[in-house]
């Protein structure tokens, strides 16, 4: 019972913070003609009065931004997103997010929110920083995680190349690049099913390297574009963009970035999207030419930020299964 508490807690804390700041709470629709906004397999269904195909949503991204477009500066939205994808402890096929989305902000000033919203949290619903975490389940050993501001930042192809002693080519739409990284991965024995594409391998790699010794929150920062279709370039470093995500203890929390809003440049990353899943990648995204013609009308600059719920209880809540954190999760019939 006070897991759900707690998860309570942690949604109207979001809720309050945003809304105190000029956030206007919003809802997108479910289902989608095109499954936009996030790297992951949909759901299908079908609407029988139209005779079409539609998917669940996989995220509320592209309706969010469409609404900036139209002079909603500041908007979010807390709601169920699809992934029709494994599960496991910390993945369950329906899960809640918190998305939001500010005009006239960028990665830098998102961090620091990030910063603020969760370490401020954390202090008002467990009452110090420092937590008290059983990644084990209740019978293994506790580690103590600390969300005492400010928080490391650290650069991910930058810190992939110091730890691996390599120089990376930042050219990651070549052959000659996903060769590279392709060798170091090989070399490592680090398992990536095909297609074994520049953005596959090197989230391999980030997770080798980086994820994996991460316990106390910290930034990923500055993903190359080849992994992150919908985030704008970096102002001074060429092919990578103005991302983050925000892991504890190994798992991502929070994912956020300087939105892009050049239609052409959208369009050319949809069209990589489009490319890599021909390929047999099926988790790329599809094109979606409303959210570009939307784009054409002008997106102001504008900081876009998502957070999954579950795994943020499931860290306050001390509960290492997202099962636990959910009031009727997916479970395999009996028998099955």
């Amino acid at each position: 019972r006070n897991t759900f508490y707690t998860r309570a807690k942690i949604v109207n804390y979001i809720r309050h913070y945003l809304d105190t700041r000029g956030f206007l709470e919003v809802e997108t629709p479910m289902m989608n003609m095109i499954p936009g906004g996030a790297t992951a397999k949909p759901f299908v269904t079908h609407h029988n009065d139209l005779n079409m195909d539609l998917f669940m949503r996989v995220a509320p991204e592209l309706y969010l931004k469409m609404l900036v477009v139209g002079g909603l500066d500041r908007v979010y939205e807390i709601g169920r997103n699809f992934r029709n994808e494994g599960m496991d402890m910390t993945h369950n096929p329906e899960f809640t997010a918190c998305e939001f989305y500010m005009a006239y902000a960028d990665y830098n000033d998102l961090m620091d929110i990030t910063e603020e919203l969760f370490s401020s949290m954390v202090l008002n619903i467990k009452g110090s920083y420092k937590i008290q975490y059983h990644p084990d389940g209740p019978e293994g050993e506790p580690i103590e995680i600390d969300f005492t501001p400010p928080w490391p930042r650290i650069s991910m192809v930058e810190e992939i190349e110091k730890k691996a002693g390599v120089t990376i080519d930042r050219n990651f739409s070549e052959e000659l690049a996903r060769k590279q990284l392709d060798d170091l991965v090989a070399k490592l024995n680090l398992d990536c099913p095909p297609p074994r594409s520049s953005a596959r391998l090197l989230d391999k790699l980030c997770g080798h390297y980086i994820e994996d010794h991460i316990v106390n929150p910290t930034f990923i920062t500055e993903h190359p574009q080849i992994m992150s279709p919908l985030a704008k370039w970096h102002r001074s470093k060429p092919g990578i963009t103005e991302r983050f995500e925000m892991f504890v203890n190994t798992k991502e929390i929070c994912n956020a970035y300087t939105e892009l809003n050049d239609p052409e440049k959208q369009m050319e990353c949809f069209m990589g999207q489009s490319a890599a899943a021909a390929a047999g990648d099926d988790e790329a995204q599809g094109v979606d030419t409303d959210f570009v013609t939307a784009l054409e009308h002008g997106l102001p600059p504008t900081g876009g930020w998502g957070c999954g719920i579950d795994r943020l209880t499931m860290f306050l809540a001390n509960k290492n299964s997202i099962r636990e954190v959910i009031l009727f999760p997916a479970m395999k019939p009996l028998g099955k």
